[in-house]
């Protein structure tokens, strides 16, 4: 059994997977298993697979079924003891895994281990926002904003993800941010403050990019963290703020929008956690 399970989900993206790939196989650690979940693309992306028999494990889904799917899949079919993500559109640097082993037993009191990144948006290598910034420790409240975990960077424990479940495959965007709360709530997480991978952004098949108003899908997750997850007191009352501020967020969107039915949802939305 490998130490790490990287798993990389892909669907219709053959420009950038046999980037992806390489970056995992020319890892300076190599005590892993590379699992690839074919999301039913339709472009060329089986015949760069097919070029990787014997290097990695593939799994081909049936029908497009989403990325939490594709990773759940793969986490179910794996049984290392750390598992690592990396979207198909970003690559790792070459020492990504040896440093994050290492820090795994530098720091074994931690389950969830993440790096920082490189970002290059339509070509052009930006800078993070400072409401961006990398954080470690417990950091369910600056999560509760924004995602600040890239899915590339983490490494976790497979025990997490067999007792606060895996990613929510009922959310087409905004997963990553649903699982990083859960999960944050109960564990602080460990940063290794070094560039350890690139991120693309900006390019048309981004669903974040073809979706407006992914807010409503932040305030799913946020519902349903205050419903079923035992929160302490203030990371719950921070919770309910986020999910006010983002439901006002919307309403203003909607009403530009002329949209009054959906108005009228968020703001009953807001109405029941009204008494913080």
């Amino acid at each position: 059994m490998p130490q790490v399970t990287v798993i990389l989900p892909t669907w219709n993206r053959a420009k950038w997977l046999k980037t992806s790939i390489e970056s995992v196989l020319s890892q300076t650690f190599q005590d892993f298993e590379l699992i690839v979940v074919d999301d039913a693309s339709t472009d060329s992306t089986g015949k760069i697979l097919e070029s990787y028999s014997g290097k990695i494990r593939t799994i081909l889904l049936p029908e497009n079924l989403g990325v939490s799917a594709a990773r759940n899949t793969a986490i179910v079919q794996s049984d290392s003891k750390w598992i690592a993500f990396l979207d198909s559109d970003d690559y790792w640097h070459a020492e990504k895994l040896e440093k994050q082993i290492k820090q795994t037993r530098l720091c074994p009191e931690y389950q969830i281990h993440f790096t920082d990144e490189i970002w290059i948006r339509n070509g052009i290598r930006v800078n993070p926002k400072n409401k961006h910034r990398k954080r470690e420790g417990w950091i369910f409240k600056p999560s509760l904003a924004l995602c600040l975990m890239a899915p590339s960077t983490v490494m976790l424990h497979r025990e997490l993800l067999e007792r606060h479940g895996m990613f929510d495959d009922a959310l087409p965007v905004c997963e990553d941010y649903d699982l990083w709360l859960r999960l944050t709530a109960y564990h602080p997480v460990a940063l290794l403050n070094e560039k350890l991978m690139t991120r693309h952004g900006g390019h048309s098949d981004q669903l974040s990019r073809k979706l407006w108003g992914i807010d409503r899908f932040r305030v799913q997750s946020l519902q349903k963290i205050l419903s079923q997850e035992n929160l302490r007191s203030g990371d719950r009352t921070a919770a309910i703020r986020m999910l006010r501020k983002k439901c006002e967020i919307l309403i203003k969107g909607f009403r530009n929008r002329g949209n009054m039915k959906e108005i009228r949802v968020y703001q009953n939305i807001a109405q029941k956690y009204s008494d913080i």
